[in-house]
């Protein structure tokens, strides 16, 4: 990998998502294993603050329970779907002339959750201090579309022709 360290590239990444997957396309797979555990616990950090507030509107539900219910489900299960879905992306790549294999798509795929981790932040933070209404919206919207842009354009610098 070039020099250069994480935080300069998640933020290149929001502006030329091609040239810095194509610079991590050496990433060893215990990196991306890393990359990929350190995007789903910045996602579960984003969400505390909304279920602090869910907590306080709602107080049946303890914010204990919420932050173990999330904890469950974005540090155990979204790893193991995001493994899924890269190797299924891997798979689907083979009807189309330029292929991807399993190692590249699970770096565009893992690269894309890290890359959106801090507007993920931002998002929880909308949640929370303002709650559901067109911030939330808007914030959530641009959090999704970036994340299938630089995903996409990750898948796209990776492929090789078949």
């Amino acid at each position: 990998m070039r020099r250069g360290g994480i935080l300069p590239r998640i933020l290149q990444s929001w502006w030329a998502p091609r040239r810095v997957v194509r610079g991590l396309s050496d990433m060893p797979e215990r990196v991306k294993l890393i990359v990929l555990m350190a995007a789903m616990l910045i996602f579960l950090i984003a969400q505390a603050p909304a279920h602090a507030r869910a907590a306080q509107l709602d107080p049946s539900v303890p914010l204990e329970a919420r932050i173990g219910g999330s904890l469950l489900a974005v540090m155990f299960l979204m790893p193991l779907l995001a493994y899924a879905v890269a190797a299924l992306v891997s798979l689907l790549s083979r009807f189309f002339p330029r292929r991807l294999t399993p190692e590249d798509s699970r770096l565009a795929l893992f690269w894309a959750l890290l890359a959106v981790a801090p507007a993920m932040l931002l998002a929880g933070l909308v949640a929370g201090l303002i709650g559901p209404g067109p911030a939330l919206i808007v914030t959530n919207g641009l959090t999704g579309i970036g994340f299938l842009v630089i995903w996409g354009a990750g898948m796209v610098a990776l492929a090789r022709k078949a």
